[in-house]
């Protein structure tokens, strides 16, 4: 008899096949990454729950929704407003993205020399083997660099695929047009599901609900600050990857619970690592699920990652909408307002993400920053150069790094940041 889950991913379209080939890894993997950790909050038990079925419980509470006449809208880029999508009856959901699996499929069509993101994600689609993309009534995709442009023209053959503009600078026209490009979701929104204008209420709900998510997660990164860290930052990690997909709600109440954890660790002067451990705050292009790579590698070379300036990380927490106006145009301003405060390195120019990453090397007590970026992103390679000079006048040691999400460097990669924490001395 069929199980379940192999009942519910048949039903999407899936390939389960090649599907249990990508998930049959996942447990020793898991268990090797995280499980494993000495001294780990309890907390994480809810976190591994949702890991553990992340291809069935989440997409069978998505699957409900659609049969009682919702829909599923899959993002890529943390300037999607989830807060618009909640509002007007759907559910917004991030996609599969970090795996090298999918990756030789991509490369049968697309260019080897393109970014590893782009690549994995484009293998999802080809291969059928993520639940959520094969779930979704619609996907948002955005034009925060050119080669995802390209992608989402090739992936709208086989994908019911809307694109939002994302303005290349910061002044006064390109408010205006994201603005329109916000409205423009709404409209598209409507007119696909035949979805009613968002009240005020409900405006004023979706965003309360996504503000409270942010701030449980800005709260767990305060309390990354101490020393020692009560949190390790694989954990913290593996928690914001999970702000995608999980229910908001549900997903703040657990994070809230686990800060209160945490605040008695602080209290009692407990971590995950010793005191005066080498303290590591990553900076750099994305890092979705289930990539853990770097990490895993820092963390098991005696250093802490204490935070992410990354899209999985601070780019998604920091900025909140105000959810306290009176009419549904100042509401969904305010969700357009959000997003420009969110410095991605797809601006130009773009001072204030050097600023944020020395801000937090500070606020975090990092003794020096990681510089990840993946092979061929352009946009936050060159960005190097600046970040480099500023952490030099500001004397914070760093260290640069090109990875994709393979493991096949991830014996050169430990000797590098093995050799970096020396070099800091700790």
């Amino acid at each position: 008899m069929e199980s379940k889950e192999n009942t519910l991913w048949r039903s999407l379209g899936m390939d389960l096949e090649r599907h249990d080939a990508f998930l049959s890894p996942l447990p020793k993997v898991y268990e090797e990454i995280f499980l494993s950790q000495p001294n780990r909050p309890k907390g994480m038990a809810y976190f591994d729950t949702v890991m553990s079925g992340v291809h069935s419980l989440r997409v069978e509470e998505l699957v409900a929704h659609k049969q009682q006449g919702g829909f599923v809208v899959g993002t890529y880029c943390v300037y999607v407003p989830d807060e618009l999508i909640l509002a007007m009856g759907g559910i917004p959901v991030g996609l599969c993205a970090g795996a090298h699996f999918s990756v030789p499929a991509a490369e049968a069509v697309l260019p080897q020399t393109l970014c590893p993101l782009i690549k994995s994600t484009f293998g999802f689609y080809l291969e059928r083997i993520c639940p959520y993309m094969q779930a979704c009534d619609l996907i948002v995709g955005e034009t925060t660099c050119d080669g995802k442009k390209k992608a989402w023209e090739i992936m709208a053959d086989g994908l019911p695929l809307y694109v939002m503009e994302l303005p290349q600078k910061k002044g006064p026209k390109d408010e205006e047009l994201w603005q329109s490009e916000v409205w423009g979701l709404l409209d598209e929104i409507r007119a696909r599901f035949h979805a009613q204008m968002p009240s005020v209420q409900s405006l004023q709900d979706a965003i309360h609900k996504v503000n409270r998510k942010r701030s449980a997660l800005k709260e767990l990164y305060a309390l990354r600050q101490n020393d020692p860290a009560p949190i390790s930052g694989k954990d913290s990690l593996l928690v914001s990857q999970l702000a995608f997909f999980d229910d908001p709600e549900r997903f703040a109440s657990q994070v809230e619970a686990l800060n209160e954890e945490l605040k008695a660790r602080v209290g009692r002067g407990e971590g995950v690592a010793p005191k005066g451990s080498p303290r590591l705050l990553i900076a750099g292009t994305p890092m979705p699920l289930p990539d853990w790579k770097l990490h895993h590698i820092l963390e098991t070379s005696g250093g802490v990652a204490v935070a992410e300036e990354t899209c999985t990380g601070t780019r998604y927490l920091e900025a909140s909408a105000e959810g306290d106006a009176k009419t549904r145009e100042a509401l969904i301003e305010s969700i357009a307002d959000r997003f420009l405060g969110v410095h991605c390195a797809c601006f130009s120019p773009n001072p204030e993400r050097i600023e944020d990453i020395i801000r937090l090397a500070k606020s975090q007590k990092a003794d020096g920053v990681i510089y990840a970026t993946l092979p061929f992103c352009q946009t936050y390679q060159l960005e190097f150069p600046g970040v480099q000079k500023a952490l030099r006048e500001a004397g914070i040691p760093l260290l640069s790094i090109e990875s994709d999400f393979s493991d096949e460097d991830a014996g050169q990669l430990s000797t590098r940041v093995q050799a970096f924490l020396e070099m800091i001395g700790k």
